[in-house]
C-alpha cells in the first residue's frame, strides 16, 4: 500500500469554467482521496489534497484528459498530513 501524502497544488491554464472542480470532487471520491478544490481570483485554481501519491497522480492525469481543461502549469508543494475525509469544493477565493 501507498503511503499517503499530502500536497498543495495550484493549476494555471484554462482550469476554470470547464468543470475542473466539479471533476476533481467525482474523481477524487472514486479514489479515495481527501481535501478541497477551488477557484482563484487570478484564473487558477487551488488544490488541498491527501491520499496515496500514485491516487493523486491519477487524478491529475485524469483532469489533464478532460476535453475542455487545458493545465498550462502547475506549483506543487508537499504538505503534512491533515488525516480528514471526503473532498469538497470550497468558496473561491
Amino acid at each position: 500500500m501507498d503511503l499517503k501524502v499530502r500536497k498543495h497544488i495550484y493549476f494555471y491554464g484554462r482550469v476554470q469554467g470547464v468543470g475542473f472542480r466539479y471533476y476533481a470532487v467525482q474523481k477524487a471520491g472514486q479514489l479515495g482521496l481527501a481535501g478541497w478544490v477551488r477557484n482563484r481570483y487570478d484564473g487558477s485554481v487551488e488544490m488541498e489534497v491527501e491520499g496515496a501519491e500514485t491516487d493523486i497522480d491519477q487524478m491529475i492525469l485524469f483532469l489533464q484528459n478532460r476535453t475542455y481543461i487545458w493545465i498550462e502549469d502547475m506549483r506543487v508543494k508537499s504538505m503534512s498530513l491533515e488525516g480528514e475525509y471526503g473532498f469538497y469544493e470550497r468558496e473561491d477565493e
